[in-house]
């Protein structure tokens, strides 16, 4: 079992900066990635960024060159640093852990945290 909490969410204007982290706890060894998800109103939950064990990394295209995805392995931390950003980045934000591999392996999710782009 692992166990995820989100911060960092909030409210910010267009063209701001924003981080937001997630700490992850229990049987934090079998994490083998870690990403970041959203979910618009009305939209369906879609991946943000995602960084696995060998710090491979990969990012929505609409992120590319804003977003950032970081991972420290000693305090299991990940961490989103955001900046530029848009209307429509206004999501709630998941934190998620996958142990495992993508295939067969189970993901965790944090509770989520409100993100709102707003002038």
């Amino acid at each position: 079992q692992v166990q995820l909490v989100e911060s960092g969410g909030g409210l910010v204007q267009p063209g701001g900066s924003l981080r937001l982290s997630c700490a992850a706890s229990g049987s934090t060894s079998s994490i083998a990635a870690m990403a970041w998800y959203r979910q618009a109103p009305g939209k369906q939950r879609e991946m943000v960024a995602v960084m696995t064990n060998g710090d491979y990394t990969n990012y929505l295209d609409s992120v590319k060159g804003r977003f950032i995805i970081s991972r420290d392995y000693a305090k299991n931390t990940v961490s989103l640093e955001m900046s530029s950003l848009k209307l429509e980045d206004t999501a709630v934000y998941y934190c998620n852990a996958l142990v495992g591999t993508p295939l067969s392996g189970v993901d965790y999710w944090g509770q989520g945290t409100q993100v709102t782009v707003s002038s």
